[in-house]
């Protein structure tokens, strides 16, 4: 998993990989983004709750069957966006802003163990102070929940932020 702003055109906008890693952690939700099923060339984004192993994977849950799934069985490269705090300044013409994106590859059909882990992950994230009743549900579900594992390759962090008051 290599975190490398180098790529962004303006580097006067890089975030460090501290603050991008606090994004990537506490974002409320993140857009994945990959090709059509159909593999006409159209993309298809949806935005997502996830959960970050604090290592080089996040996990998204889904129902066990759907278009994201059939996506990423014709092709398993996908984009993951997380945007955090935006402000939008209407008198500068300009929005304050901070974002991840990261290069993944996505895998399914993931053992029972790592699939309760994930849901487990994603409880502790949404539904803090609830682990033991959240998981009693995940137990009800599980057969009905399908997860979906990023595998983070390449990522970099960009922000906007205006010196002057808006």
């Amino acid at each position: 998993m290599d975190f490398d702003n180098s790529r962004i055109r303006r580097q006067d906008r890089v975030m460090e990989k501290e603050e991008s890693s606090a994004l990537l952690s506490k974002g409320e939700y993140g857009v994945l983004s990959m090709q059509d099923e159909d593999g006409d060339g159209g993309g298809y984004g949806i935005p997502v709750n996830y959960a970050w192993d604090n290592g080089k994977s996040i996990y998204i849950h889904c129902a066990p069957e759907g278009k994201k799934l059939r996506a990423i069985a014709k092709n398993n490269r996908v984009s993951f966006c997380v945007v955090g705090e935006t402000r939008v300044l209407p008198a500068r013409f300009t929005t304050e802003f901070k974002s991840i994106i990261l290069d993944c590859t996505a895998d399914t059909g993931l053992p029972a163990a790592e699939r309760l882990n994930a849901l487990k992950l994603l409880i502790e994230k949404y539904s803090p102070g609830l682990l033991e009743k959240g998981l009693e549900y995940a137990e009800k579900s599980f057969d009905r929940t399908e997860i979906i594992r990023l595998d983070i390759k390449r990522w970099s962090g960009k922000c906007k932020k205006q010196v002057l008051p808006g």
